[in-house]
């Protein structure tokens, strides 16, 4: 879902893991991991989910980690113009609901109630995205129409969106497709086509070297 041209936020990740500096991860590894899962292609809420990657090693990339990364992701995904301007606070508000859309789709995924604080996250950032610009002021124009902080307006319009696609996922017929990659210690998630359980074909030839390796140990 593409949305007005404006502002984003993000939250760390799950407190566990230590994000090494960006570096720290070489090239190739940062855009094999980056590629889209299956899936994401069609509900970039669930690339949204999986902008969080853990990496064998204990090694962690952030998509939205910095202002610059959740820019650079919300301009690739139709979210924000180039040079909007993000500052700490929209990445930390993208992260944030990005946590909370991990929650919603892992208790799916468990079978599991919805948890009350992830519901509230989402429907929050659906309906606060403003509808018109407001009624302002001031002395020299008098009474006039306004937009908000045009960052800010932005990260509203982004969350917006990515709350609205992530409903459209846990709702529509693909859910029951949803899967998490069966590759540890990924975290993402896909939609399963087949038998595939794989979010890419890093993550599929690791684990098919997992079970060669348990196979010989066994024999």
């Amino acid at each position: 879902m593409r949305f007005m041209k404006e502002s984003v936020i993000a939250a760390p990740p799950p407190a566990a893991a230590a994000v090494p500096p960006a570096g720290a991860v070489d090239a190739a590894t940062r855009a094999a991991v980056s590629a889209p899962a299956p899936g994401a292609e069609l509900y970039p809420a669930l690339d949204f989910a999986n902008s969080a990657i853990t990496l064998p090693g204990g090694q962690f990339i952030d998509l939205l980690g910095t202002p610059a990364a959740a820019e650079e992701w919300l301009v690739g995904h139709g979210l924000a113009p180039a040079g909007a301007g993000l500052q700490d606070i929209c990445a930390a508000r993208l992260r944030a609901l990005r946590e909370q859309v991990r929650a919603l789709v892992a208790a799916h995924l468990a079978g599991q109630p919805a948890p009350a604080a992830a519901l509230a996250a989402v429907n929050d950032a659906l309906t606060r995205a403003p509808a018109a610009y407001r009624l302002g002021w001031d002395p020299d124009r008098g009474l006039h129409r306004e937009v908000a902080h045009p960052v800010d307006r932005l990260v509203e319009h982004a969350l917006a969106a990515l709350a609205a696609g992530t409903a459209d996922l846990l709702t529509a017929p693909d859910a029951a497709r949803l899967t998490a990659c069966g590759s540890a210690p990924c975290t993402r998630y896909l939609l399963r086509h087949g038998r595939r359980q794989w979010c890419s074909t890093r993550c599929g030839d690791r684990a098919r070297a997992a079970r060669a390796y348990a196979r010989r140990d066994r024999h």
